[in-house]
């Protein structure tokens, strides 16, 4: 090869690296945020398995929903998750079965999961996610 054949391709790297640059940081931003929206789905289930198991636990109705709430609320400050929006809703039709009788409580966690910390343009700043875990009651205590 010649001397002046490789003077003609002086700066080609920066070029190319100019190019390259940002796809790659596209890729790294996006794995970053798949990775964070399936950790926020598990916080979410987390919460919807606490929150079904705590309202379970409750004597009445609305101490269930109530406890519920506070219970998913506290696993998804716990678990760090930035969620605007917060819905948790609890099926309490268990509580009408008659003693003696098996029965459950449903909860259901929903919210819209942030992530403007990461995002770049055209990438998902929010994303919404549900859970839902359903817990027996025990079958041989008094309902209310």
């Amino acid at each position: 090869m010649s001397i002046s054949r490789l003077r003609g391709q002086r700066g080609s790297v920066s070029i190319e690296m100019a190019v390259v640059t940002p796809a790659v940081l596209a890729l790294l931003a996006g794995a970053v945020i798949g990775g964070r929206v399936n950790i926020a789905r598990q916080a979410l289930e987390a919460a919807a398995y606490d929150a079904a198991r705590t309202a379970s636990l409750a004597r009445t109705a609305g101490e269930a929903s109530a406890q519920a709430l506070a219970a998913a609320d506290s696993t998804l400050n716990a678990q760090g998750l930035s969620c605007t929006g917060l819905d948790v809703t609890v099926s309490t039709a268990g509580f009408g079965v008659p003693v003696g009788q098996p029965a459950t409580v449903t909860a259901r966690v929903s919210c819209t999961a942030t992530f403007s910390d990461v995002a770049l343009p055209g990438m998902p700043g929010t994303v919404p996610l549900i859970a839902s875990f359903t817990s027996p009651l025990d079958t041989y205590r008094s309902r209310a």
